[in-house]
Order: structure tokens, then C-alpha cells, then sequence
């Protein structure tokens, strides 16, 4: 029987979601135990990676039960005592055994979170500080990346891609008490993209950020910051 989950999860001291050979200190590496521990060894499949410090309000993963466990609230319960608090099951739900955690998503929704104040140790974790920043520059920004282009120029080398092409649906930022909010839709993103776009926000102007969509010129920039990046939703 194939279920899939909806997670959340604290990404602050874990070495990104995927499972990897040099530790288990991974989010699905941390599920993999917590599975063995109440007798499931079953590959978990998540809806994509996520970056070391980087959290998540809703990664879905697939995993495939054994016979014996049918009772969804059960093991809900069960994974529930035996993971750590930094990660949350929000809720299981039974699928087609057609359903893939990653190849069925449609799109995926990411946010970046940002506050203009002076670093506070109880958000550092969980936001990027920005002492200076022009909102309405942003704001009017952000849309720039909506549509389809070739982000190649937008992200880090290493993983398996047959197409830097991808496709923003909406894009867009809101200021909420003192926070800026930025809001990322796309049918899939490149190795630190999301990062690489923030950054390209907080430090070009409007031209620069177009010559980097459209692959005239390379201006460098720094990623912003994975604490203030969030998997929010995927959609299927």
C-alpha cells in the first residue's frame, strides 16, 4: 500500500533532506530510522531536495507499507514518537500505487522570508536579516522571473538535469509586520535557484537581473542565505 506524507521540518541542524552514504543526520535519512524502528524498511521517495538549513512546511514523500500496517492513524502516532521534534508528520494519506512523490508534482511552491531588523538570536535560524533593503525595488522585481527561461545562470552546478529551462508561474512579495515575504511558483527549481533569484534582488538592479535571465552576462552574486527558505507547498 502506497501512503504519502506531508512534512514539515526544522531544517537548521540536519545536512539538507536527501538521504546521504557519509551521514544520516539527513531528513530522510532521520525517517529512514524512525521507519526501521516500528519494523517498515521501504524507500522513501520525497517531492525534491532541499538544501542544508533550508525548512519545509510541506514536502511530501511516498513510501510503500508492508501489509501489516493499515492503520494510517496508527502509524502516524507511531512515527510521531519516535521522530525528533525538528520534524513533523502532518498527515498520511493512502495514494494510487501510480503516485510518485516527485514525478507527479506539477509544481512547487517555495518562500523566502526576510526581515528588516538587526539579527536576533531566537530568529536567526529561521529568518535572513536585512538592516537596508528596498521593498518596492523587490517587489517590482520579483516579476521579472515569471515565465519560462533558461536559469543557468541561476544555479549552482552538480545534479542530474537534462534542461536548465524552467518555467515561474507566479512570483511575487508582500510586506507582513515587518517581514518581506517572497513567493516562488514553478513547475521545478534548479540547485540553489530559489537563492541565486534572492539574491539577484537584494544586490542587482532591473537590467542585471535580465541579463542573467537571458543569459547575455553572468553578473556574480552571492545565494542568499537557506534559513530564510521554505518548501511551502507542492502541488499535484
Amino acid at each position: 500500500m502506497r501512503c504519502a506524507l506531508i512534512i514539515a521540518y526544522n531544517g537548521t541542524n540536519f545536512l539538507g533532506s536527501q538521504t546521504q552514504k557519509e551521514s544520516k543526520n539527513t531528513i530522510l535519512g532521520t525517517l529512514e530510522i524512525a521507519l526501521k524502528k516500528i519494523n517498515i524498511e521501504t524507500k522513501i521517495v520525497a517531492s525534491g531536495r532541499t538544501d542544508r538549513g533550508v525548512h519545509a512546511s510541506g514536502q511530501v514523500c511516498h513510501i510503500d507499507l508492508p501489509p501489516y500496517w493499515s492503520d494510517i492513524t496508527k502509524l502516524q502516532d507511531s512515527l510521531g514518537r519516535v521522530l525528533p521534534p525538528s520534524i513533523l508528520i502532518k498527515k498520511i494519506k493512502i495514494v494510487d500505487d501510480t503516485f510518485h512523490a516527485r514525478y507527479s508534482a506539477k509544481r512547487r511552491v517555495y518562500r523566502y522570508i526576510i526581515k528588516k531588523a538587526k539579527s536576533n538570536p531566537f530568529e536567526e535560524n529561521f529568518v535572513t536579516f536585512i538592516d537596508d533593503t528596498d521593498f518596492f525595488e523587490i517587489q517590482k522585481n520579483i516579476k521579472l522571473f515569471c515565465g519560462a527561461f533558461d536559469f543557468k545562470f541561476f544555479m549552482k552546478s552538480g545534479g542530474d538535469i537534462k534542461s536548465t529551462t524552467r518555467v515561474i508561474y507566479r512570483a511575487f512579495a508582500y510586506e507582513h509586520k515587518g517581514f518581506i515575504v517572497l513567493n516562488f511558483e514553478a513547475n521545478g527549481f534548479l540547485r540553489s535557484q530559489i537563492r541565486l533569484m534572492v539574491g539577484a534582488l537584494l544586490s542587482l538592479n532591473e537590467d542585471e537581473i535580465l541579463d542573467k535571465l537571458e543569459c547575455r552576462v553572468n553578473h556574480k552574486i552571492k545565494p542568499a542565505k537557506s534559513n530564510g527558505l521554505y518548501l511551502s507547498k507542492i502541488k499535484y
